[in-house]
């Protein structure tokens, strides 16, 4: 079915033959503007008393979330600026330097645990977290590779066991960080490639089938995965617990209503609801901006899914198509499982909001990543066929009619 999305979009693409470039996709760009102002805002309203208490100081986040909003926007230009095509050239160079970040954290003494986890690198003041360049560099192979071997995705073995072998063991390192989260997106993402490059549903089955014994031991062995498992299903039961965060997140979501306390006047911000500048920054949105706030939220990621999802159709060639399909898929992916956590439809689990929550690896990323769509939005498009391309009356392009001589002095037309 993605595949025949895939398809038809890019037939239903401008190409009409002219080869001016397109330019920025202004509608994209908003959109990305206004989900980072809207989280410079938040960040700084759901912080600003954890951080008074914490640092003595209410504009710690804040200061840092302009830095690294400023840098996101620097690498929101490079991306959008430099010709994607360049990546196909480091690919394998990108995803090895990305899985060997990734095994580094797994030497004991070079990563930098935070409430049990080992996901960063740390230099002095400044943090590095490898699994979000990871999935670009994941995005880039499966991109390349995918639109080389188009021609054998109806092979098991060729087109599809090398691709899940790749994501599968970059999911795994990122797995025994641990970050389940994270892990379940780069494989979200990589299944959801494989079926718009044409992989049959049967062999997206079959991987899920066999990652279940994996996915079943890191739920059902782990204790603390198992507590939050239950806790979703009935969070008010482990309210005092494993429940404690949901709870609060659907209490902070329900005290907005229809528009929310105001901005800056939400409760559960006040020691109630933990991470709410980060993991749980849309429940914040959802207490003081209301629900209309959240719709708005929703809405600015449509806008943006759906932009990049014409970039992708109307790309100039299969890795361009590919690679922005990606980006709106790694998007959506991620902005809905946040949602989800946040308002009880999912489990428990540490992730950001794309471009909003507090984060500056995840941000920096993130605005790269949109660079990226807006330079595939921004190159030339496809050439048309020849019965499409226009001249420059306006008319279209007719076959002509040419005589020439036959064997016999007979004249033919072709």
């Amino acid at each position: 079915m993605l595949k025949r999305l895939f398809q038809y979009g890019r037939q239903l693409s401008p190409a009409d033959g002219e080869l001016a470039p397109r330019g920025i996709d202004l509608w994209m760009l908003a959109a990305i503007v206004a989900l980072v102002s809207l989280g410079i805002v938040m960040v700084y309203s759901g912080s600003a008393v954890f951080a008074g208490a914490r640092y003595k100081d209410g504009e710690f986040f804040l200061r840092r979330q302009l830095v690294y909003a400023a840098l996101g926007c620097l690498a929101l230009y490079v991306g959008a600026r430099l010709d994607y095509g360049i990546y196909q050239r480091f690919t394998y160079p990108m995803l090895l330097a990305s899985a060997l970040s990734l095994c580094a954290l797994l030497i004991p003494g070079l990563g930098t645990r935070v409430d049990g986890a080992v996901r960063w690198f740390r230099l002095g003041g400044i943090s590095f977290q490898p699994s979000e360049p990871a999935k670009f560099s994941l995005l880039v192979y499966l991109s390349y590779s995918l639109a080389k071997k188009r021609h054998t995705m109806s092979s098991f073995s060729i087109g599809v066991l090398p691709h899940l072998l790749v994501a599968g063991l970059m999911a795994l390192m990122v797995l025994l960080q641990p970050d389940l989260g994270t892990s379940a997106v780069m494989i979200a993402v990589t299944l959801i490639l494989l079926l718009v490059a044409g992989a049959r549903l049967t062999y997206v089955v079959i991987a899920l089938l066999a990652g279940f014994p994996l996915a079943y031991q890191q739920i059902v062995g782990t204790p603390w995965r198992m507590r939050r498992l239950l806790a979703f299903l009935d969070p008010w039961s482990y309210r005092r617990s494993a429940g404690y965060q949901i709870s609060e997140s659907l209490i902070s979501i329900g005290s907005g209503g229809l528009r929310g306390l105001g901005l800056g006047e939400g409760r559960q911000k006040l020691f109630f609801l933990p991470a709410a500048h980060t993991d749980f920054v849309f429940a914040i949105i959802g207490e003081e901006l209301g629900f209309t706030g959240l719709a708005a939220v929703v809405g600015l990621f449509l806008l943006l899914v759906l932009r990049t999802l014409r970039a992708s159709f109307a790309a100039r060639d299969l890795f361009g198509g590919y690679l922005a399909f990606g980006c709106a898929a790694l998007i959506a992916v991620q902005a809905l499982l946040h949602m989800a956590v946040v308002t009880g439809l999912a489990p428990t689990k540490g992730i950001t909001l794309p471009f909003v929550s507090y984060g500056g690896t995840a941000l920096i990323t993130m605005m790269f990543i949109a660079g990226v769509a807006l330079n595939i939005s921004g190159r030339y498009p496809r050439p048309a066929p020849v019965s499409r391309r226009r001249l420059p009356d306006g008319n279209r392009r007719r076959p002509q009619r040419v005589v020439v001589a036959g064997a016999e002095g007979h004249s033919e037309a072709v």
